[in-house]
Parts: C-alpha cells; sequence; structure tokens
C-alpha cells in the first residue's frame, strides 16, 4: 500500500493558489481515475483507488498546511506503513514555474508542510515530490506570494506540470523512486529553432 499526499489549504478561499499545487494533483489524479466523493479519515480529505496492483491513499490534509504532519502521521500509524511507502507533493519557491523535481528523501527547504511531516515523523526518508511555483516577485513577502493565484499567463504552464505531476505520481507507484526520479527530473527537451 501507499499513501499519495497533496499539501494546501482547505477552503474556497485557498484553491488555485500557489501553496495548492499539492491539492491539484490529488484532484488531477482523482478525475483522471473518476474516483467518487472523498471521504473524512485522517483529517484528511481521502479516496481509495488500485493502481498497477497497488492499493492507494489518496490525502488532502484538512489540518492547514503548518499542521500537515498530523494527518499523514495518523495515516501511516493507522496502516502501520513506513515513511517509504509515502510520497508527499508540495509546492515550491525555490525552484522556476512549472519544474517538477522528485526525491527520495531531504530537507524540507523551507516548506512548512514538509517541516511539520518530518517533525511528525521524526525522519525526513520519504519521497517527496516539489513543484516549482517560482519566486515572490520585488519585495513581495513570501506568504503573501504563496497565498497568491497564478497570473493568467503562467496558467498553461502551471497546468502542464499539474498533469506531469500526476504521471509522475503514477510512475513512482509503477516503479518506484529511481526510474521516477529519472523521468520527473529530467530537463524538458529543448525545441530546435
Amino acid at each position: 500500500m501507499k499513501i499519495i499526499v497533496g499539501l494546501g489549504n482547505p477552503g474556497d478561499r485557498y484553491a488555485r493558489t500557489r501553496h495548492n499545487v499539492g491539492y491539484d494533483v490529488i484532484d488531477e489524479l482523482v478525475r483522471r481515475h473518476a474516483l467518487p466523493k472523498p471521504r473524512i479519515k485522517f483529517e484528511a480529505e481521502t479516496w481509495e483507488l488500485e493502481l498497477h496492483g497497488e492499493k492507494l491513499w489518496l490525502l488532502k490534509p484538512l489540518t492547514f498546511m503548518n499542521l500537515s504532519g498530523r494527518s499523514v502521521g495518523q495515516c501511516l500509524v493507522f496502516f502501520q506503513l513506513a515513511p517509504v511507502d509515502l510520497l508527499v507533493v508540495s509546492d515550491d519557491l525555490n525552484l522556476p514555474l512549472g519544474q517538477l523535481r522528485m526525491r527520495a528523501s531531504g530537507s524540507d527547504g523551507g516548506q512548512k508542510g514538509l517541516r511539520d511531516i518530518n517533525q511528525q515523523l521524526g525522519t525526513d526518508a520519504f519521497a517527496r515530490l516539489r513543484i516549482g511555483i517560482d519566486r515572490p516577485p520585488g519585495q513581495m513577502d513570501s506568504a503573501d506570494f504563496v497565498l497568491s493565484r497564478f497570473a493568467k499567463s503562467e496558467l498553461p504552464e502551471i497546468e502542464h506540470a499539474i498533469v506531469c505531476a500526476a504521471s509522475g505520481v503514477e510512475l513512482w507507484v509503477r516503479s518506484g523512486i529511481s526510474e521516477a526520479m529519472n523521468r520527473v527530473n529530467a530537463p524538458p527537451p529543448q525545441s530546435e529553432d
């Protein structure tokens, strides 16, 4: 069994903000697999599905970003799973818009949801897939920036990244972290002029 967690903040006020791209990837997986309405469990919206012979639980924690670890911890304890069975999808303002980066473990990079999960689990040894949301422009505060919506000109790129991230999640389930990292982290092909 594997657990896929998309980080974000609950409520319409935060829908489609930069901080909620993890939620958006879960939404894409729900759409792609025509899953029913979520159930509330582990302080999260949850869905179950079977993919490549593996049982998956998709989670969108409802605890707000900074307390995401509570929901994730409850889920892992309930199913008696190790952190290696977990993949967390989050935003990253240290990556250019739309760039994906998958890792088997690592620091939280300042992402407070990842930080809380690290603290709750007592380890950073779980897979994470980060989606670049770019840096705040000028002197804009990072907290305000991550809670802002994408500009219209950015939407095609971020929507493409969300679809690619969902495919990266499926690849992780099917082929494991090494293969998924090789494919997800590969630079996009350069177009010839």
